[in-house]
C-alpha cells in the first residue's frame, strides 16, 4: 500500500507568533492520526517559484489514513485556528508503492 504525505509550503509568514495556537492543535491531531513528521523548518534550496520560507512534509502510512487525518474532528479544530489572511500551498500526496 501506498503511503501518503501531507506537504505544505508557506509562501509567506509575516507573524510566526499568531500560528502559535494552530500549531498547539495540530500537532497532537497529526499523531493521533499516525502522522510522523519527515522535515519542517530544515534548510531548503529553492528553484523555480523561489520559495523558501517554512515546508513540512508529514508521513502516513497511507494515503486513505492521510486524508482522514486531515478531515478528522481534531485536525478541523486547529484549521480554524489558523489567523485571517494566513496563506499556504498545502496537498496531500500519494507515495509510489
Amino acid at each position: 500500500m501506498a503511503k501518503g504525505y501531507w506537504v505544505s509550503v508557506y509562501p509567506a509568514i509575516s507573524d510566526p507568533e499568531r500560528l502559535t495556537a494552530y500549531f498547539k492543535l495540530a500537532g497532537p491531531a497529526v499523531r493521533a492520526a499516525g502522522g510522523r513528521t519527515l522535515s519542517r523548518d530544515g534548510r531548503v534550496v529553492a528553484h523555480e517559484a523561489g520559495i523558501t520560507q517554512r515546508v513540512v512534509l508529514i508521513e502516513f502510512d497511507s494515503f486513505q489514513q492521510a486524508v482522514a487525518a486531515y478531515e478528522s474532528e481534531a485536525y478541523q479544530k486547529a484549521l480554524v485556528a489558523l489567523p485571517d489572511g494566513f496563506e499556504r500551498d498545502f496537498r496531500i500526496i500519494e507515495g509510489i508503492d
